[in-house]
């Protein structure tokens, strides 16, 4: 097998059916096919980017992959990136944050994808984001391994009980201390998420020696993928209207509410503490400004309906809330608003409360995020 492939299943039997594919393909010895190209458009099984690593997929993953369009990179593999070293290719030893928000991130993928969402019941109004019910709505397959495990353990466990927002985060990062639950915990995610990242081309694996072992590392094979995502989150956090700038929501016009995707990476990047080289290019004064925005974005979307933080009382959010007070501007308060604007439209409507509970998920997530330790 040539070197870079990563199979995805092995075929259940030889009699299986496959799916003619748009370009030149082989099948390997383990049943999977190979392409040279991104099969799907969508980059659920394939690589990520054209002329990107070949990998050998499985056709049943591409035909009960979502028929929409999705972004090439998940926000788990955005913020994972974001936070690696260009040349050494390994996170910083002291982030204690990240393994935490990867965890929220893969829920905040669910839910943008419209596989899970809050148990639709009049009675969550009395709870707090984190503790009212997740429920999957659509157990089908994204083409992403993590993803796909994550929504295999919470259709399961749905038929014994519904768990809370804190609670799946709490168990998927193995913050438990209740054994007949450890099975939940995802394990590996951040080696799993480099890996996918060697597949899609944008990173490459080498081995490095620290005295007494050797380590893989993931350097930056893809520069520009990672310099794109660094314009998207500067973008975002510099504009001064209350116009979103186009360069904070990408190059992907395809993919569905890109406004929400765009503030789900920024605060999931913020609580992860993985923006410091993001913010490499600004000045001082720029780069005050961005965590400043920073904190007043992440406070505007943890709460339910979006924006209600500047009008309601939060006693979690106090601290918070008084160094918004402090230190905001109007052309920074200018953008949030129209940033919370643009999200609730793509939600449903000027008050944001579509039809479903999707984007009521989003927050609670991010509540859980807001609420880490060294943000407050």
């Amino acid at each position: 097998m040539a070197s870079g492939l990563s199979r995805r299943r092995v075929a259940a039997s030889s009699s299986s059916t496959s799916l003619s594919s748009p370009t030149p393909s082989s099948t390997n010895s383990a049943g999977g096919t190979l392409s040279n190209t991104n099969v799907n458009g969508g980059g659920h099984a394939g690589s990520a980017f054209e002329g990107g690593t070949r990998i050998a997929y499985d056709p049943r993953d591409l035909a009960s992959a979502d028929s929409e369009q999705q972004p090439k990179l998940t926000l788990m593999e955005e913020v994972l990136l974001l936070g690696i070293k260009d040349k050494q290719g390994y996170l910083s030893f002291w982030n204690d944050n990240i393994s935490y928000a990867l965890r929220g991130c893969i829920l905040l993928e669910l839910a943008l994808r419209r596989r899970i969402l809050l148990v639709n019941d009049p009675n969550r109004r009395h709870l707090p984001l984190a503790e009212r019910l997740v429920e999957v709505r659509s157990d089908k397959l994204t083409g992403e391994t993590i993803l796909d495990e994550t929504l295999r353990m919470m259709k399961s466990q749905e038929s014994v009980e519904r768990l809370s927002v804190g609670s799946w985060i709490d168990l998927l990062s193995g913050e438990t201390w209740n054994v007949l639950k450890i099975g939940f915990q995802l394990k590996q995610v951040r080696e799993r998420l480099a890996k996918g990242l060697v597949d899609k081309g944008v990173l490459r694996t080498e081995k490095r020696n620290f005295l007494l072992f050797d380590m893989a590392t993931h350097p930056v094979a893809d520069v520009r993928t990672k310099e794109s995502i660094i314009t998207r989150v500067v973008s975002l956090l510099t504009a001064t209207t209350s116009t979103v700038p186009p360069e904070a929501l990408g190059k992907e016009e395809a993919v569905k509410e890109r406004t929400a995707r765009a503030v789900c990476l920024v605060c999931a990047a913020y609580t992860a503490s993985v923006l410091d080289n993001a913010f490499g290019r600004l000045g001082y004064e720029e780069r005050e400004g961005a965590f400043q925005r920073c904190d007043e974005i992440l406070a505007e979307f943890s709460v339910w309906p979006f924006g209600s933080e500047s009008g309601l009382g939060n006693a979690s959010n106090s601290r918070r809330r008084n160094r918004i007070a402090e230190g905001s501007r109007a052309d920074g308060r200018e953008a949030v608003i129209g940033l919370v604007s643009q999200v609730k439209r793509e939600a449903g409507g000027p008050s944001g409360e579509g039809e479903d509970t999707t984007f009521e998920l989003v927050a609670a997530v991010l509540d859980v995020l807001a609420k880490l330790d060294s943000l407050i």
